[in-house]
């Protein structure tokens, strides 16, 4: 399954600000910049789309109430943070891949990391080698 933020139309609330401030951002759904990256593009995987940096409730609609979600992506301090809180404060248990996540600065990522390690055993932090194993 693959996640995917697009600007919301119109801005509403605190995204009318986050927008200006982040302008390259504010583009139609469709426009590239939205693109899933080639390396995840998948005709038999589950893209969800949504104006929220947390997917939890569009997950939860695939996957059912209380799943194991593997979570990993971009970016760790932001979108992956806001799913993975919503959905273990939700009952699903959660974990980070933390060699598959990135963030806005690698310090942001880390600190991210850190509050989320804050969470066992609803979430629990793992190399792609460890979840893989």
């Amino acid at each position: 399954m693959v996640t995917r933020w697009v600007a919301p139309a119109p801005a509403h609330g605190s995204w009318a600000p986050y927008l200006e401030a982040w302008p390259f951002a504010d583009v139609a759904p469709d426009d590239r910049l939205f693109d899933v990256v080639d390396e995840l593009q998948d005709p038999a995987a589950t893209v969800v789309t949504a104006p929220t940096f947390g997917k939890w409730p569009a997950l939860e609609a695939v996957t059912g109430p209380t799943p194991h979600l593997v979570l990993a992506g971009v970016a760790t301090d932001c979108c992956v943070i806001s799913t993975a809180l919503a959905a273990a404060d939700a009952g699903a248990t959660i974990t980070i891949v933390s060699d598959a996540c990135a963030g806005s600065t690698p310090e942001n990522r880390a600190a991210a990391l850190h509050v989320m390690g804050l969470y066992p055993p609803q979430i629990t932090i793992a190399t792609a080698a460890e979840v893989l194993a």
